[in-house]
């Protein structure tokens, strides 16, 4: 026959520290009662259906620990000759020796079981409810002994010590799993979001300078000499096609990047002469320059200097040198009209990754012309 759910044992190790805590709580909750030996039927009256409760709460504890409190009750701290400490309040009482946080061989159980309450609990109700309980139990029991006011003293003492601090330890300490929790998920979110960052520069850097060499052999194309209208009016179509293409590409990274500006960049390291050979297929006059060791950012400023010269400066001559310590890219006035409107986004990235290499990057207008500038340590 199954166990039902709450009280079946998910592992063999599971079943052992159960089994094991079982066997000590029912020795402790014999050491409480009458001697076998002596009076067996004042122990099997006695502490025989204490066994029972002990073990029911076993049973049902490690999934259900308030309940497991509740059927502990009979076995609390309801003794108040022992405690944890002895005080002197003969000032306040006639008696001077009041127990504080009276003790009896099942209170670590009891305090365990409060203690997983506060963990596994999620809302207040049960416990409030439970908890009220055991202090009308409390109450009665300092009634029926007297009403003493130190049998108050012990039993409210009793009842913080045993339950109420460790089931807020037990709170405690679940509301910090949840906090970690919570901070763990925060930062999956935010790797996630300097993923999709990186996905969105490399997308602009690669496409972007794609589309702009695409719109750049459309131009020349759109000029060249022989064609007929309707073939001058294609390829200033295509043109056209390219310019839209860059305009949409941009606002598609935009959506991506929002929200992850402050992400690490990944740095390009496509070979500069590559980048170079590629423009000049597309008709781009360029001149070149390098000296070796080129840094690590070279490809990346090439890069996004080519694709603004090709978007913004249709038809100029290019310069671009490569130097251990500093790359620009430098272009001519305009011999045709841009290809796409200006965005800024690429160089808001490299921007970013000159600052997180320890350079820095400068920019703009030179003798009608404009210049990408970064410099390295």
């Amino acid at each position: 026959m199954r166990l039902p759910r709450p009280i079946r044992r998910k592992s063999r190790r599971e079943v052992v520290v159960d089994l094991l805590l079982w066997m000590l709580l029912c020795a402790f909750v014999a050491a409480m009662g009458p001697d076998p030996f002596l009076d067996p039927a004042a122990f099997g009256t006695v502490t025989g259906p204490r066994l029972a409760l002990a073990s029911a709460a076993v049973l049902v504890g490690r999934r259900q620990p308030l309940a497991a409190l509740a059927l502990l009750l009979p076995l609390g701290p309801w003794r108040f000759s022992e405690g944890f400490a002895t005080v002197d309040l003969s000032w306040l009482l006639p008696r001077t020796g009041v127990k504080i946080l009276p003790l009896v061989p099942t209170s670590p159980f009891i305090m365990g079981y409060a203690y997983m309450t506060g963990r596994r609990e999620a809302g207040p109700w049960r416990p409030v409810a439970t908890f009220g309980l055991i202090t009308a139990v409390g109450v009665a029991v300092v009634l029926a002994a007297g009403g003493d006011l130190a049998l108050w003293v012990s039993m409210v003492t009793g009842l913080v010590g045993t339950y109420l601090v460790p089931y807020l330890l037990g709170l405690v300490r679940r509301l910090v799993i949840r906090q970690r929790g919570q901070a763990r998920l925060s930062a999956e979110a935010q790797a996630r979001l300097r993923e999709r960052a990186r996905i969105a520069r490399d997308m602009h850097d690669s496409l972007g300078h794609d589309l702009a060499l695409i719109a750049v052999r459309a131009a020349g194309l759109e000029l060249a000499p022989g064609l007929d209208p309707a073939q001058a009016r294609a390829a200033g179509e295509l043109r056209e096609a390219a310019g839209d293409a860059t305009e949409r590409l941009r606002q598609i990274i935009g959506l991506l990047r929002e929200d992850a500006d402050a992400a690490p960049l990944a740095p390009v390291n496509e070979d500069v002469t590559e980048l170079v050979r590629r423009a000049r297929d597309s008709g781009m006059a360029i001149d070149l320059d390098v000296a070796e060791p080129a840094p690590a950012l070279a490809g990346a400023v090439v890069q996004e200097g080519l694709t603004n010269a090709a978007k913004h400066a249709p038809g100029a001559v290019v310069r671009v040198s490569v130097g251990p310590g500093r790359v620009s890219v430098r272009n001519g006035p305009a011999r045709g009209r841009p290809v796409a409107r200006p965005g800024g986004m690429g160089l808001a990235g490299l921007a970013e990754r000159a600052r997180l290499a320890g350079g820095t990057l400068t920019a703009g207008a030179v003798d009608g012309g404009y210049e990408l500038v970064v410099e390295l340590p």
